[in-house]
């Protein structure tokens, strides 16, 4: 089985982009020890508020656009729809800047942002070089340069991680972090270009009518655009709400503890997740047991995870003060509580892989919309009811561990109505 697999040419594909990825993360561990130390809690979590913020932007940078590239048959028309997404990154870029102008110090009142106020400077050019990012990547996509997708991803962790630790020798300051969190996305995409053959334009074809493609293509800002900014305000409001409630030492604990425990889902379960895809695709096409593939995948995604999070969940504190330092500590302790939640998003891959096949997008969304709601409304009460910082990330965690447990029941429960109507 292993080596047909291997034999695959989607499975080798996913293979290339996964190794970059588990090759940027692994030199991010490897660096993280001492940035941690050189620059500490407090600028981690002004980074990480920042970072909450513009992630929250960055996946709708060009309004999902760059997405359709990959669809048309002709290049003049995937070239038409590269143009169409950069016209709507700069449309972005300068309302952005004009909105930031205008309203930067009540919009820093409002969500307690005065530590990173003058940052908000750099959001029309993250829009830009998001924008220009997403295109280069989708656009390697469509050409099947998948090691150069790979390659740039892996270049630009070493090139961000070199480059804190030397500036954070001498200057340990968040602005150091917060400006290399800015620049990251432009430096992948310019070295995914240089890496590539070059054979994409910005200019399209004169022929191409830019205002059809963008009619043609009017589900990907009506629809996706609106799931991926909810998906990311998912995971970035509880920084910017602990920045609020309780200052930047709390948003860094968790930014740290979050980003420790993405990393195997980032790998093992995006990996697991994009082969089981098309085989679910297929077993459904084909009226095969959709409900148990599901639950052969999730259990062996279960046993796959009980080791990296159970650790975590067992020995947070320890592994964290030891690892990043003594002023990390705590952030263990957010860990233990993020791990849980982590580990049934773990499992909860094949399940999210499984949705659009079965139609279920729109329930998917609806979904999406109440649980992020009542997820950020625990937290808002909790806070206001104990003024405890672990216990409120305690309550947001649990409610998503629930949220990602009913998700996988449903969905099996959903496969298991489309077999009978089959038989």
């Amino acid at each position: 089985m292993i080596k047909n697999n291997l034999k695959n040419k989607f499975v080798k594909n996913v293979v290339i982009v996964a190794s970059g990825t588990a090759g940027a993360q692994a030199i991010t561990m490897l660096f993280s020890p001492i940035i941690t130390r050189l620059y500490g809690p407090e600028a981690f979590g002004v980074m990480g508020t920042f970072s909450a913020m513009i992630n929250m932007i960055i996946p709708i940078a060009a309004l999902t656009y760059p997405i359709a590239i990959v669809l048309p048959k002709r290049d003049d028309d995937a070239q038409g729809i590269v143009k169409l997404s950069m016209l709507v990154s700069l449309i972005l870029s300068i309302i952005s800047l004009i909105i930031i102008l205008l309203f930067r110090e009540p919009l820093a009142n409002l969500f307690n942002f005065k530590n990173i106020s003058m940052y908000l400077y750099f959001i029309p050019v993250i829009i830009i070089f998001s924008g220009f990012m997403q295109v280069l990547e989708q656009w390697m996509i469509r050409t099947k340069q998948f090691s150069i997708n790979a390659k740039a991803t892996l270049y630009q962790s070493l090139i961000v991680n070199i480059s804190k630790v030397g500036i954070g020798f001498f200057y340990p300051i968040a602005q150091v972090l917060v400006f290399f969190t800015a620049i990251a996305n432009g430096l992948r995409g310019t070295l995914m270009y240089l890496f590539s053959d070059k054979n994409i334009s910005f200019k399209s074809n004169k022929s191409v009518n830019i205002k059809q493609l963008a009619q043609k293509h009017y589900d990907f800002p009506v629809y996706r655009a609106p799931q991926d900014l909810i998906d990311s305000a998912s995971q970035g409001v509880p920084v910017i709400m602990l920045t609020t409630f309780f200052g930047p030492a709390a948003a860094g604990f968790y930014t740290i503890g979050r980003t420790v425990l993405r990393l195997p889902t980032n790998l093992i379960g995006k990996a697991v997740g994009d082969v089981f895809y098309p085989r679910i695709a297929e077993a459904a096409i084909n009226k095969e047991d959709v409900a148990g593939l599901i639950r052969k995948a999730t259990f062996s995604l279960a046993i796959v995870g009980i080791i990296p999070f159970g650790v975590v969940m067992l020995f947070g504190p320890f592994l964290f003060s030891l690892v990043f330092g003594s002023d990390w500590e705590m952030a263990g302790e957010y860990a233990r509580w993020i791990s849980i939640w982590s580990y049934f998003a773990f499992m909860n891959r094949p399940s999210v892989r499984t949705l659009p096949v079965l139609n279920a997008q729109k329930f998917h969304l609806i979904w999406t919309i109440l649980w992020t709601a009542l997820r950020i409304g625990l937290l808002a009460f909790t806070y206001y009811l104990s003024k405890d910082d672990l216990l409120s990330i305690a309550v947001f965690c649990i409610s998503g561990t629930i949220s990602n447990a009913l998700l996988i029941s449903i969905t099996i429960r959903l496969s298991r109505k489309r077999m009978m109507k089959y038989e």
